[in-house]
């Protein structure tokens, strides 16, 4: 895989390059700002990029905004943005675009190498991965009126993993459930929220189900 990274976090910077490089992955430009970020994609595109949210000078979004502005020129590049709390207007920024792809996850999950690992290869596939606790917070902004309330619990609970960007065979395994019975719940799902017809693709009922929670 061909990744660059874009972190104004010197230590954290050189230690995710080593870690891609130690994984066998290709890191193209490891940069600290929004612009090197932009500059570095557009003279080798990579298959996937690593970016903060929030970089110079003025630490609050340019690194969303580069990551956005790189999903309009090639949305073949896949995007994992991280940030170091739960910021809502920008995960439902990211999660409301057209493309696939994308991905959010918390900096504290970049130190569980497996599932940050994960989470990049099924960025760089076209598939979705967020933060579990991002999910839950999104989650967590409905109400009594809201459709979602209609979800029983293991409906919720499948929602939440598909949400992160699991296939259905890999929420059977992480709920302990049969594949057969994840399709089921992934239909009734649809159903309930009105989102039946959101498209053949995983990813984009993914997006459609996120889009619908951000609206």
């Amino acid at each position: 895989m061909r990744v660059i990274l874009a972190e104004d976090s010197t230590l954290l910077r050189e230690g995710l390059v080593r870690l891609l490089a130690e994984e066998g992955h290709e890191v193209l430009a490891a940069v600290g700002n929004a612009e090197l970020l932009l500059k570095a994609v557009a003279e080798d595109p990579p298959d996937v990029v690593v970016a903060d949210v929030r970089m110079p000078p003025t630490h609050t979004d340019e690194g969303l905004r580069a990551a956005l502005e790189i999903r309009r020129r090639r949305p073949e590049v896949g995007v994992l943005v991280l940030s170091q709390y739960v910021e809502k207007r920008y995960a439902t920024e990211l999660l409301t675009g057209e493309s696939e792809g994308v991905g959010y996850l918390l900096k504290d999950r970049v130190v569980q190498v497996d599932e940050f690992l994960d989470a990049l290869e099924r960025v760089a596939g076209g598939r979705a991965a967020f933060d579990p606790e991002v999910v839950r917070q999104l989650l967590g902004r409905t109400t009594h009126t809201d459709p979602l309330a209609r979800l029983t619990a293991r409906e919720h609970a499948v929602l939440a993993e598909m949400a992160q960007g699991h296939t259905n065979a890999a929420i059977a395994r992480r709920l302990h459930i049969s594949q057969s019975a994840v399709e089921k719940h992934t239909n009734a799902i649809f159903d309930k929220l009105g989102l039946a017809g959101g498209g053949e693709g995983y990813s984009r009922r993914v997006l459609a189900v996120l889009r619908y929670l951000g609206s």
